[in-house]
């Protein structure tokens, strides 16, 4: 049980930093793929810079979830020396 949160934590790890990479590059192709001083550079901007927040709150959650794992391994593993 354990070691399935353990797992699914740092799936969730991966996955949000996989989601980061992709809306850093979305982010950094606006400014050369978009007309310089547009408004479509700045609205083809805000849906990435969201992704990557939540992506950021993901990955945060997630190390929440491995933290706890830990903790819990840990506590169960003193129970029993």
């Amino acid at each position: 049980m354990i070691n399935n949160t353990l797992a699914i934590g740092v799936q969730g790890i991966q996955d949000g930093m996989y989601g980061m990479e992709n809306a850093a590059r979305k982010i950094a192709r606006a400014g050369v793929d978009g007309p310089q001083g547009s408004a479509q550079t700045g609205s083809s901007l805000v849906e990435p810079i969201v992704d990557l927040k939540l992506y950021e709150r993901s990955v945060e959650a997630s190390a929440q979830v491995v933290k706890v794992a830990d903790e819990t391994l840990g506590s169960l593993l003193d129970i029993m020396v």
